[in-house]
């Protein structure tokens, strides 16, 4: 008994095992998807003692790739079990529309591209802020209830980067991007009456895209909160300017791909992304209208006070 049940043990590990070559590719494979974001990591984070043709940095690599595959060949039965089940599971997700092999490439795309193009790290700390000028004029203004105001940022969804694939998290990013797209494009700038400091309604404003900074931000938040998203005001003493939630940092490695590789390509290209965190850790990102792209430059550093819309 105890002889057949060895042999059955056998016959079903030999089923299991991948015969060559083809366990070899899938290890060369997996290596590589796993050296590359290593081999950023290190990048970043070594110092680069300037050999010729970047001779270190090859020596590295090359290093890192012998070490995984050595690892992952001591580890291969177990491994490539995982690897068929996951499979399986990413064959069941493309079918039914749920997380499959296009959203794992995207991903990993984005995580890599991330790891390489990391955003300007502008951890400005908001706390400690003075009272928000005109608060209650100002959130009267942002009319994100307004039929004009919401059907505006529909349209806006509609014109701009609605081909582009998503799932339903980063589908809202998208969306935002392109209401801050269509009020970029359209705004001029037009200052208050002398003397005056004239706060205009969000849905006032959607008759002549124009009016000063005041005026952009109150339109640019209320648009941006008539879809789902959050954003906010700040005043730095004589600008005022929005920013949109993004997230955590998982999200603003998203958001920086999207804008650096999909949506604001040519905007963006060799320029940083720009956000602040506030005292909870939540980035946000700023789409004032001197800014080309979501995160592009600040205006103005200095923050003295915040308005958040949830």
């Amino acid at each position: 008994m105890a002889k057949i049940n060895s042999e059955s043990i056998k016959k079903f590990k030999s089923k299991l095992q991948v015969k060559k070559p083809w366990d070899s590719i899938i290890i060369f494979v997996l290596n590589v998807l796993i050296a590359i974001p290593l081999f950023i990591i290190l990048h970043q984070n070594l110092i680069d003692p300037n050999w010729p043709l970047h001779l270190d940095r090859i020596l590295i690599f090359v290093v890192l790739v012998v070490i995984i595959q050595l690892i992952l060949r001591l580890l291969k039965t177990v491994l490539i079990i995982c690897i068929f089940f996951y499979l399986i599971a990413l064959i069941y997700g493309s079918i039914f529309g749920k997380y499959g092999f296009n959203a794992v490439f995207e991903d990993y795309r984005a995580m890599v591209y991330a790891m390489a193009d990391s955003p300007n790290p502008q951890d400005v700390i908001v706390s400690k802020l003075l009272p928000f000028p005109n608060k209650s004029k100002t959130l009267d203004a942002i009319d994100f209830n307004n039929p004009k105001v919401r059907n505006f940022a529909l349209s806006a969804t509609r014109k701009y980067f609605n081909e582009v694939k998503s799932n339903r998290k980063d589908r809202l990013l998208i969306q935002c991007f392109a209401v801050f797209k269509e009020i970029r494009n359209k705004w001029n700038y037009v200052n208050d009456p002398k003397g005056r400091e004239y706060i205009a309604y969000a849905s006032e404003s959607l008759q002549h895209f124009s009016g000063d900074c005041d005026d952009h931000a109150i339109l640019m938040a209320a648009c941006i909160r008539a879809i789902g998203g959050t954003p906010r005001l700040i005043h730095t003493g004589g600008h005022l300017y929005p920013e949109m939630l993004v997230g955590n940092k998982a999200d603003l490695e998203t958001a920086n791909y999207l804008i650096k590789e999909v949506l604001f390509v040519n905007e963006s290209r060799g320029k940083e992304i720009h956000y602040h965190i506030d005292e909870r850790g939540q980035i946000w990102l700023n789409l004032d209208y001197t800014a080309m792209y979501p995160g592009g430059p600040f205006m103005s550093e200095e923050i003295l006070g915040a308005l958040t819309l949830e």
